[in-house]
């Protein structure tokens, strides 16, 4: 027997913001007959203090995002998945749209209008353009609040083993089994990333990450540079000291770590060709000097 909606929330050494979602989720429309379900990885005090009582915590052992919603959705009753990231809020009534979405049998899934829940002029344009981008393409992101019917995701075999992009991979894949919708009520996300990292930073970022994709290159190189690092929330910034660690796997610009390696290599090669030069001077004044004497 199936439950209805199964909210499922992936979540990493993220226990604050877990506790503002789970605080929020309680007071969705219908929201005592859906479940909730916690992925988590890292925290284990906090993430279960906050998740006492108000959702079923799951400890899968594993890190990435992609495979903590696949065990989530494993371990999910209901006949719809709505995942959920640990630091976005859905709108009151968004159980009671999704499945207004769903009652159409031609619909498989879809996801909610974005919404950055700080306010600044930076992140309202971002939020525009990606609007002007999901829109137009129907390719959504995580943090829009992704639903899908169970069957189907089950069928299409879940998220892909991505630690980036694995949200745009599954929208885009599903398109393939039917019609997937936007609602067009907003579901706030928190922008701390953007904050923390610079709006503009992170946004070219993205659509470097994107680039690459586009080209048939491979981004995923970049996604620990896009996490953070992995004993704190998501999207903190890298400590200064292990900077240039993270850049071996990626940067925040089209130049980063490879654009600084390729620096080095050219600096060196001029190094050694002064080097060569000044020998090769004087040898010559040496010959000069013989030839004299």
């Amino acid at each position: 027997m199936t439950t209805g909606v199964s909210v499922i929330v992936p979540c990493r050494n993220d226990a604050a913001a877990l506790g503002g979602t789970l605080d929020w989720l309680e007071g969705l429309t219908g929201i005592a007959e859906a479940e909730v379900i916690v992925a988590a990885d890292g925290d284990p005090e906090g993430t279960t203090r906050v998740a006492a009582g108000r959702a079923r915590l799951i400890w899968p052992g594993v890190s990435t995002r992609a495979a903590l919603m696949n065990a989530g959705a494993a371990e999910a009753r209901g006949d719809v998945l709505f995942f959920l990231h640990a630091d976005s809020f859905a709108p009151v009534a968004a159980l009671t749209l999704i499945r207004a979405a769903l009652s159409d049998p031609r619909v498989v899934g879809g996801a909610f209008e974005h919404l950055f829940a700080e306010p600044g002029w930076s992140l309202r344009v971002i939020t525009w353009i990606n609007r002007f981008r999901y829109r137009l393409t129907r390719h959504y992101y995580g943090d829009q609040g992704i639903f899908v019917r169970a069957a189907a995701f089950r069928r299409m075999g879940g998220y892909r083993d991505l630690a980036l992009l694995e949200d745009l991979d599954l929208t885009r894949r599903l398109k393939r089994e039917g019609r997937t919708v936007l609602i067009r009520a907003p579901l706030r996300t928190s922008g701390r990333r953007f904050i923390a990292r610079g709006p503009w930073r992170t946004f070219f970022f993205i659509v470097w990450v994107l680039l690459l994709e586009t080209l048939g290159l491979d981004p995923q190189r970049h996604a620990e540079r896009w996490r953070g690092p992995a004993d704190r929330e998501p999207g903190s910034p890298w400590p200064r000291a292990l900077r240039g660690r993270a850049s071996s796997v990626g940067s925040l610009s089209p130049r980063g770590g490879e654009g600084r390696v390729r620096g080095r290599v050219r600096r060196g090669a001029r190094v050694r060709e002064s080097q060569c030069g000044r020998a090769r001077r004087s040898r010559r004044a040496r010959q000069a000097v013989k030839w004299f004497e």
